[in-house]
């Protein structure tokens, strides 16, 4: 396996290596009469009507605190096979997974990450709530945000501080996906102990195959994933990463005993079902439909520039122009606002992005929701002041 200096016994911090995970009610017996973690045994208070055909037990008892088998309908979707639920960890969104994979890795006060702008911003949020300083590698603008590899490694070479390494594909706001050359060259590099993050949130809208692939020759990978986005999901919260197990055992005894309820595994297990992918499959490739439609349609708009990236995501990030035909964050600024304030439409503005001046990012939507977007986007320009 690759790099062949990689310890993960060096990286993690001491106190976590030590540390004895909570014994939760149900790390012996889940079955049977259930005495033991001091539930209601009378059932919820939620009236009947409003849970629907939820089981009582499946809101008065607490959860399965392993959710082995949603683990490895995981795995098994993402070719690892059904036995690889040790390669897979859940968290309460994403999010939750990131910042696991922060607290057990940096020291508050002394470790630091590294960063790609433009990039998602919960790596900076959750570094500083963990006191963890951030180095910023910006990513290449002029090649539709790839990695600059050369200037990670070098990053990485002088600061044995740098821990963990936040690389997103695709790129949230960029929408691209990075080259997997370019991430492999940073799995390899010798000359740094710490891990690679991967954020996948939007690899179901590309076309190239996920990281997951690699975690089997690489221990210093982590692949991080959501049902948020592809899978439409995001009011559930259901954060996946995938690894290699002793990175999975270091995160499962740091989490919280019963981070992922049963009504939130019961639906990520009817996603993981047949019926559930063949629906996930069917809404994928209508997003791909629209998203094809606004990049053949937006930059025909009254003011719009160039598209920025690879677009791989389920979103276009989109230039808006002055009066006198160049980006202008004026224009753009003005643009959102008045699509959100007087047309009920609401965009992303990110015209303070590293790389993203006079941009808006336009996520793909229904094509109902387009042909309003675009309607309502000429409505503005056809009498905009800016």
């Amino acid at each position: 396996m690759s790099p062949k200096n990689f310890s993960l016994e060096a990286l993690i911090r001491p106190n976590i290596l030590k540390l004895k995970p909570y014994r939760c009610a149900r790390d012996d017996y889940s079955e049977g009469i259930l005495l033991d973690a001091n539930e209601n045994a009378f059932g919820p208070s939620v009236p009947a009507a409003a849970h629907h055909d939820l089981p009582d037990t499946l809101l008065a008892r607490y959860p399965d605190p392993y959710q082995r088998e949603l683990k490895a309908q995981l795995a098994d979707w993402r070719g690892l096979t059904r036995a690889a639920w040790d390669h897979v960890f859940l968290g309460v969104g994403s999010d939750e997974v990131l910042d696991i994979v922060m607290r057990v890795a940096c020291t508050p006060g002394t470790d630091k990450i590294l960063v790609c702008p433009p990039t998602y911003g919960m790596y900076t949020v959750s570094a500083d709530i963990n006191d963890v300083e951030v180095v910023k590698v910006p990513l290449d603008v002029d090649r539709a945000f790839a990695l600059d590899v050369d200037a990670v490694l070098k990053a990485l070479e002088a600061d044995a501080k740098i821990k963990v390494v936040f690389l997103c594909s695709p790129g949230n706001p960029t929408g691209s996906v990075l080259v997997e050359s370019d991430v492999r060259r940073i799995l390899d590099f010798d000359g740094w102990n710490g891990l690679v993050v991967m954020d996948e949130a939007y690899i179901d809208f590309a076309d190239q195959r996920s990281a997951v692939a690699l975690i089997k020759q690489y221990p210093n990978l982590l692949v991080s994933q959501t049902f948020s986005k592809s899978f439409g999901m995001a009011g559930v919260r259901l954060g996946v990463a995938y690894a290699q197990p002793p990175l999975i055992a270091v995160l499962s005894k740091t989490k919280a005993p019963y981070n992922i309820s049963n009504p939130t595994a019961q639906l990520g297990i009817a996603a993981m079902s047949p019926q559930g992918l063949s629906t996930f499959k069917t809404n994928i490739a209508a997003a791909k439909e629209q998203r094809a439609r606004l990049l053949r349609e937006l930059p025909k708009l009254p003011r719009a520039g160039k598209i920025l990236g690879t677009s791989d995501a389920n979103f276009v990030l989109i230039q808006v122009l002055g009066k006198d035909g160049r980006p202008c964050n004026a224009t753009a600024l003005a643009l959102y606002k008045a699509l959100a304030e007087e047309h009920k439409v609401v965009v992303r503005f990110r015209g303070n992005d590293y790389g993203c001046n006079a941009c808006v990012r336009v996520t793909v939507g229904t094509r109902e929701e387009v042909d309003y977007l675009l309607a309502k986007w000429r409505t503005h320009f056809a009498t905009a002041k800016v």
